[in-house]
């Protein structure tokens, strides 16, 4: 018996799915429509970060509690990531002591 030591560093479609409890049909349709991100290898292949694991995760969060289309979803990540940036910008300034922000 053998065991893994390390993380893997991407996860092919079907393992991506069993990890997400997503189907890999509606992961295709994600990556469509700009939801996550995936590489491709030559033979045309879906891989994914472990990081995407997360994102997965914030999909099924925002669309169970606000009932959102999959269209709506990418903006409203898309203005979370944003705000997380900007609130990430201001405790550096308030850090700095600086007295101008934005």
């Amino acid at each position: 018996m053998s065991r893994q030591l390390t993380r893997p560093s991407r996860f092919a479609l079907e393992d991506f799915g069993r990890l997400s409890g997503i189907h890999p049909d509606l992961l295709r349709r994600f990556v469509a429509l700009g939801l996550l991100e995936a590489t491709t290898d030559r033979g045309g292949e879906l891989w994914f970060s472990p990081l995407q694991l997360g994102r997965v995760a914030r999909i099924q969060r925002l669309r169970a509690g606000f009932a959102l289309n999959y269209a709506a979803l990418g903006l409203v990540m898309d203005l979370l990531d944003r705000i997380t940036v900007l609130e990430a910008e201001r405790r550096r300034f308030a850090r700095t002591g600086a007295r101008t922000w934005i």
